[in-house]
């Protein structure tokens, strides 16, 4: 069985006096694909917040690797080896598609690694490759989404979080993504997807969590809850 990489226990988080996650408790299992699914709202976004270190948890344990990082800075937790890939994508206006990629790697010393990883990261989008000296945010939206996501694996994570992976895109695009991903995954690196299109989730990971209102509510196999008639109305209208 797969090594845990990424433990969470009893996590509580919010903003200011709202509180947003309730005793949030989850394993992310070492090599694999992960996701977290759940209504607009249920608390995803949050959740990746507060394990990236962007926001401070209340209460509860985070572990990368053994390493307690709950509360650490940012900066720490990338140094722990966990990457956020943020909705939206967040790319730097004025900047290359080359240049934002390469400020993924701005921790980094490995120069030769850093030249290896990039050409990684253009075979695996080829049209950064022809794009790489436009501005980033011209891309369109798939594109820039190729983009954030090189750019995550630029910072050399052993976890990949990516928050939307198939926000505002057609479904080809979201497609091309997944096979990406896939492909990706499979030189060892885990990912951490949190989505709201369930059906797609639940198709690229091997282990799913529901969350609903802040709590995780259902947990198990992605295949079987693929088939759990609660997920299947409540989020696949079937």
């Amino acid at each position: 069985m797969a090594e845990g990489l990424l433990e969470i226990s009893g996590l509580q988080a919010g903003y200011g006096d709202v509180q947003v996650l309730w005793d949030i408790s989850l394993s992310v299992k070492r090599g694999a694909i992960t996701c977290i699914v759940g209504s607009n709202g249920a608390g995803k976004t949050t959740l990746l917040r507060t394990i990236s270190g962007l926001i401070k948890p209340q209460a509860g344990s985070i572990k990368m690797a053994g390493t307690e990082i709950a509360g650490a800075s940012p900066d720490d937790v990338l140094g722990a080896g966990v990457v956020h890939v943020p909705e939206g994508r967040r790319l730097f206006k004025g900047l290359s598609v080359r240049d934002n990629l390469l400020l993924g790697a701005y921790m980094r010393r490995d120069t030769v690694q850093v030249n290896r990883d990039l050409d990684f990261v253009m075979n695996t989008f080829p049209i950064l490759r022809e794009r790489a000296s436009q501005d980033a945010t011209t891309l369109s939206g798939g594109e820039q989404q190729m983009c954030a996501i090189g750019r995550g694996i630029m910072s050399a994570p052993k976890l990949l979080m990516i928050d939307e992976l198939s926000l505002g895109l057609a479904p080809r695009l979201v497609e091309v993504l997944s096979e990406a991903l896939t492909e990706i995954n499979g030189t060892g690196l885990s990912i951490l997807l949190v989505e709201q299109d369930v059906l797609t989730a639940l198709d690229l990971a091997s282990q799913g969590f529901v969350i609903e209102t802040g709590r995780v509510t259902i947990t198990g196999p992605s295949a079987e809850l693929a088939e759990d008639a609660r997920i299947r109305e409540a989020y696949m209208g079937l």
